[in-house]
């Protein structure tokens, strides 16, 4: 397993190092630290260069963690520079903030749902570095497009001995039709039931339990993102596991991008998501 942390220089990309560095330890995997070199003002150039002292504080993690690890620097913009570096291995990409100011999140969105958008890897966001793991709650749509993000918050969490919760989050009744009546009728107890969302509940509570982990199952009822979200602040959860299904378009409310870069960009904890792979 690999890493590609990336950072602009900005501090705010701190906690992502943080956290890649934990990870890269936890789960024994080599590292590389992507710096991206943007174009700045005139009057900074007299300023000293924003990567070196993020790249100082890194490379002092990774040495204190005994990481195997790689420094890379690239020229241009990062939401370009890091999807296509990402696409050239298969790898975790790492990412946090990239300080953009605010007139450019109204005009072209924030960062994050760019890249979500154009990196295929699994991604971990980390705004606030939250370690060590202890909780992760894990989102389960029924679709199984959660499935590459629960099976790697099962390798942390086993890493860790972390309790993991299932969450499933019923939305508002739009259509009415037989399978959607039975979760909403069997909210309760959803894991007994022959749906798809009871099967994938029943699956991941199996896999925790073959691999020795405490896991329960947690349903909400509502709009997804302030459920998820409300969630994750009542339970303060150190990970947030989500799926993306992107070119499918069965349910895509539940996890279309921007429904995934929303709860990223308010959730307090680290998000990890990771597309849904068909096989």
């Amino acid at each position: 397993m690999k890493l590609l942390i990336a950072t602009n220089g900005f501090k705010g990309t701190l906690p992502a190092i943080e956290y890649g560095a934990w990870l890269a330890a936890t789960l024994g995997a080599k590292v590389s630290l992507l710096g991206v070199t943007e174009n700045r003002s005139p009057a900074a150039i007299d300023d000293g260069h924003p990567l070196e002292a993020v790249f100082t504080r890194a490379v002092e993690l990774f040495q204190q963690h005994g990481l195997e690890y790689s420094l890379e620097v690239e020229n241009g913009d990062a939401e370009e520079i890091i999807p296509r570096r990402a696409s050239q291995d298969d790898e975790i990409i790492v990412l946090g903030p990239l300080g953009r100011p605010q007139i450019r999140h109204l005009l072209s969105r924030r960062s994050i749902r760019h890249l979500m958008e154009d990196i295929s890897q699994p991604i971990l966001y980390v705004v606030e570095s939250k370690l060590p793991l202890k909780k992760a709650l894990i989102c389960i749509g029924g679709l199984g497009y959660e499935v590459t993000a629960e099976h790697l918050a099962m390798q942390m969490a086993m890493k860790t001995r972390a309790e993991i919760t299932l969450l499933h989050v019923i939305p508002p009744a739009e259509l009415d039709y037989p399978t959607a009546r039975i979760v909403r009728e069997n909210w309760q107890n959803l894991t007994e039931t022959d749906t798809p969302v009871g099967r994938s509940l029943r699956q991941a509570l199996s896999a925790a339990k073959e691999n020795g982990l405490v896991a329960s199952v947690k349903v909400r009822e509502g709009n997804i993102v302030e459920e998820i979200l409300g969630e994750v602040k009542e339970g303060m959860y150190d990970l947030l596991c989500m799926g993306s299904l992107y070119s499918s378009n069965s349910l895509r409310q539940l996890y279309a991008p921007n429904v995934t870069a929303e709860i990223a960009e308010a959730a307090k904890c680290p998000v990890l998501t990771a597309r849904y792979k068909r096989e």
